[in-house]
């Protein structure tokens, strides 16, 4: 009986080895085991990265992992792995608690750090970045564009919890030929470069040709030299439809273009198209926290801030949009309605100098293709509903004219209470990870209580602002009363945030039950084996 079990158990680690395959990826400067174009991927003799993201179904398929270990791998990148086992992915991540590094500062053409025309693949957990000098000047002799990573072609890809930063480009290409692509818990800042005219270089730049909704979910995108996020097309005579299907919630976007010296939209869905043929469709903005520097002291600021644009070319308004659970904070404009057609509009809260509408959605208005009701409006004024060079309304008369914002209310900017608006959200990919977004007036230490999250008493923890997030902010042991407190006065720089608001990634430390119990259970059946 014994060796019938023995026998069983063996040969199900052998099938469980063979189905789900790892390999193994060092940097070629590596000090302690140089990557290779040589190596099988074995830990004993690995591949180098580029011959890895290399490797055709054959030999890394649906199942298998390729571990990124622990360094700097120098140079430009292009992805063709394939997966064709249905209902599998392959995964390419830093192994465990090591982190990889992929540095695009390599004299080459190649227009990113890393290209992707991959199916089925999963990309996670490292970094994306130029590192060392480099020129962010487009007249200068040395300065090389570069982006960060462009997902070019290919279905069922994942980017999560990838850091992108610092390249002097866009962050990130979401293009229209990637199908059921999904960008979640990525950190986005400071990509970008600047010409005579102002900053270039968006966090992520969006299109989608498919019917697959594109996943855009828990990211945190700041400080890029141009806009944070654009859901857009600049192309004037499209063929067909490729701004549509994107789903866009649960994300963090503050201070875009403040790097570059002015303050741009943190979030654009809209297309330049004249033909009417390339309309930007079916998107949902749901969940969000947008942000730019604003005292939320005084009055608004009269300068132009814009932290939500929907619309751009009249010919070709937006329509079927959703935009719920927001919370908008800006300037003057923290949201514009430049050209819409259709739009639910629901339960936001939105801080601004007024919002404002251009005169081409008048016969958009009349049409009933508009829906908004249980908004906050925090505005200066008590008119808080501005049409461009026509109108500003109440919003008793935005109602009565319109039938607009029932069960909305407006409310001076004095009586703004950031307290509410704390938000804490669990990291699903990184275990007792957090990201707490926080407001206050005050700008001293937040108080932020953790009961709801099952935490133990005595767990170690560590605070990191997400805009220098190398260094620990703060660190300490979990009190019974489950709470930490979290400063605010944080070191200013530049381009920094206020202090009345921040984004902080908090990590717990508790023992692993599950390994343990993974251990024993092994134990067990070995020791009864007589093993």
């Amino acid at each position: 009986m014994k060796q019938f079990l023995l026998t069983f158990i063996l040969g199900f680690i052998c099938f469980y080895g063979f189905a789900q395959k790892s390999y193994h990826v060092f940097p070629k400067e590596s000090k302690s085991n140089v990557g290779s174009p040589l190596g099988d991927g074995s830990l004993q003799n690995p591949w180098d990265l580029q011959t890895a993201l290399n490797q055709k179904p054959e030999k890394v398929n649906g199942g298998d992992t390729i571990w990124l270990h622990n360094g700097i791998y120098n140079g430009r990148f292009i992805s063709r792995l394939k997966n064709t086992i249905e209902g599998k992915r392959i995964v390419v991540s830093s192994y465990n608690n090591e982190w990889a590094v992929l540095n695009g500062n390599v004299e080459s053409k190649q227009q990113e750090v890393m290209a992707v025309y991959s199916k089925g693949v999963t990309f996670q957990n490292f970094e994306v970045t130029w590192l060392g000098d480099f020129s962010r000047v487009e007249s200068d002799e040395v300065f090389q564009r570069s982006d960060g990573i462009n997902h070019y072609s290919g279905r069922d890809c994942e980017f999560i919890n990838i850091r992108i930063h610092n390249n002097p480009g866009s962050g990130f290409g979401s293009w229209k030929q990637t199908g059921n692509a999904k960008i979640e818990n990525c950190i986005i800042y400071k990509n970008g470069f600047l010409t005579e005219r102002r900053g270039r270089g968006v966090g992520i730049y969006v299109q989608n040709a498919s019917n697959d909704m594109r996943i855009i979910r828990g990211n945190i995108i700041f400080n890029n030299y141009y806009k944070g996020v654009e859901i857009w097309s600049a192309s004037r005579k499209a063929k067909s439809e490729y701004v549509k299907n994107v789903s866009f919630e649960d994300n963090i976007l503050f201070n875009s273009g403040l790097v570059s010296g002015k303050f741009r939209d943190n979030l654009i869905v809209a297309t330049d198209d004249v033909t009417h043929v390339n309309v930007a469709k079916n998107i949902i903005i749901r969940n969000n926290i947008f942000y730019h520097n604003v005292s939320l002291k005084k009055a608004i600021e009269n300068t132009e801030a814009p932290s939500l644009t929907l619309g751009f070319n009249p010919k070709v308004p937006i329509k079927d949009i959703i935009v719920e659970n927001n919370v908008i904070i800006g300037r003057k404009d923290a949201i514009r309605f430049l050209s819409v057609e259709s739009i639910e509009f629901n339960n936001n809260s939105v801080y601004s100098g007024y919002i404002r509408f251009y005169k081409q959605n008048l016969k958009h208005l009349n049409n009933n293709t508009w829906e908004f009701g249980s908004n906050t409006y925090y505005t200066r004024r008590e008119q808080p509903m501005r049409i461009q060079s026509y109108r500003d309304y109440s919003l008793g008369q935005w109602y009565n004219t319109y039938g607009l914002d029932q069960n909305s209310k407006w409310q001076s900017f004095k009586t703004f209470e950031p307290k509410k608006l704390v938000n804490i959200t669990k990291n699903k990919h990184i275990k007792n990870t957090f990201r707490v977004t926080l407001f206050n007036l005050d700008e001293n230490e937040v108080e932020v209580d953790f009961n709801a999250y099952n935490l133990p008493v005595n767990a170690k923890y560590t605070i990191r602002d997400v805009e220098d997030y190398d260094k620990v902010l703060a660190s300490g042991i979990l009190s019974q009363s489950l709470k930490i407190k979290i400063p605010m006065q944080v070191e200013g720089y530049p381009s920094k945030t206020l202090n009345n608001f921040g984004v902080f990634m908090v990590s717990f430390e508790t023992e692993d039950k599950a390994v343990e119990k993974h251990e024993g259970f092994f134990k067990r059946i070995i020791g009864w084996l007589g093993l």
